[in-house]
């Protein structure tokens, strides 16, 4: 059972899927352990919820949970009931279809509950009669190094295994939960995109290309698209040969940016953000993940973020880190520009942008620096280790060879 609530974890699960296939394909077959099992083919079965890649994949969806996906405090507590609803929709299917394993990608908030309700339950229901006990995975950590670090405790008493995309995430969990078991296994990007690479000729050409990026949900484009419009317009003013582009993962989001008054020269694209940013001089971006894929492609990039006045006064209070941005965190320091709330005006954006635009020098000393992130998430291959760290997880015999030997 798999369970992603947004765009990005939708995709990543969806790799996994295919690398769980190849990995089950490869691996020993061994006996289970249910007295009466619900399916004896050795063919896995996929079932969750989670969007469109995923149902490529062939995983069945219950609903398409990329559809709710909301963020911060307020859009929580207003989506409250629908995700109730949800969340007994996918507890009911978890207790009569009874999986090997619960494999949460991301959505960390409402994948936390999930799973300490599916241990909950199986806690108060172990006997002879009663032996379902999956195990319960985490994909991708929860950023509780950046606040409510609590949740680290959370994680450690409800799921066996964490798979971390980050570097310094399995130190971090080791000196707080040393009982949890965290395996570092790269960042998917590197996969993701290692067939494409960014082009100086055409990052410095006579026709800079600019990347809008704001993001992948309806309200993080609400907030950022007219700001990111009026930043453009500036630009343009003082680069008159400038070509525009901005990345949306789905039709949906196109139809509502052009509810807004786009410039003629900006591109509209669903999709397609490797060669969007292979080809891009800045990026203008939504402080998020697509940060550590403009870093990936070399891209100087100019960070931002804007939420409810509520949400920010909430996260102020509960976030301890120094910046948003992921390749200013993995460095402590500001390679990427980055404005927040109140900060994140047209004027400071269009001034960081074209301090980049004109300066090819900065340029190239920024994509040097960018390097040194992309060095730092490991090596090809992340989806492949995390389906072998779920498979030896689901053979209790090769485990037990392990430990004995350790």
């Amino acid at each position: 059972m798999l369970i992603a609530g947004e765009p990005s974890g939708d995709l990543l699960a969806a790799e996994l899927v295919h690398a769980l296939r190849e990995e089950f394909n490869r691996a020993e077959a061994f006996s289970t352990s249910d007295y009466q099992p619900l399916a004896t083919q050795l063919e896995p079965v996929f079932f969750g919820a989670g969007g469109p890649s995923m149902a490529a994949a062939g995983v069945k969806l219950a609903f398409d949970m990329t559809e709710h996906s909301v963020i911060g405090i307020t859009g929580a507590i207003k989506g409250y009931p629908k995700f109730r609803r949800l969340f007994q929709q996918l507890y009911h299917l978890a207790l009569e279809n009874e999986p090997d394993a619960i494999i949460c990608v991301d959505f960390s908030g409402f994948n936390r509950r999930f799973a300490h309700a599916i241990k909950s339950h199986v806690r108060t229901r172990q006997d002879w009669f009663h032996d379902w006990n999956p195990k319960i995975i985490q994909y991708v950590s929860p950023q509780v190094w950046a606040s409510r670090e609590g949740r680290a405790y959370q994680l450690a008493r409800d799921y066996d295994l964490l798979l971390s995309i980050l570097p310094f995430e399995k130190e971090w969990y080791a000196k707080r939960v040393p009982r949890l078991r965290v395996e570092f296994v790269g960042h998917p990007i590197l996969d993701r995109y290692q067939r494409h690479t960014s082009s100086p000729t055409l990052a410095t050409s006579s026709s800079p290309v600019l990347t809008l990026l704001p993001g992948s949900r309806p309200n993080e484009l609400a907030a950022h698209l007219p700001v990111m419009l009026e930043a453009l317009a500036t630009i343009n003013r003082s680069i008159l040969n400038l070509r525009g582009l901005m990345i949306l993962p789905n039709e949906k989001l196109v139809e509502k940016a052009r509810s807004f008054n786009l410039p003629s020269n900006l591109q509209v694209l669903i999709g397609g953000l490797a060669d969007a940013l292979s080809q891009s001089a800045v990026a203008i971006a939504s402080s998020g993940t697509v940060t550590l894929e403009c870093a990936y492609f070399g891209v100087p990039t100019v960070a931002m973020y804007k939420s409810s006045w509520f949400n920010y006064q909430f996260a102020s209070l509960i976030v301890k880190v120094n910046f948003l941005a992921m390749p200013n965190l993995l460095l402590n320091e500001e390679i990427f520009p980055e404005f927040i709330q109140q900060r994140a005006t047209a004027e400071n954006i269009a001034h960081a942008a074209l301090e980049l635009l004109r300066d090819e020098k900065k340029r190239l000393e920024v994509r040097t620096r960018l390097g040194g992130i992309v060095r730092l998430l490991g090596e090809p291959g992340a989806n492949q280790r995390a389906a072998h760290a779920i498979i030896q997880l689901l053979e209790p015999k090769r485990i037990s060879l392990q430990h004995s030997k350790a």
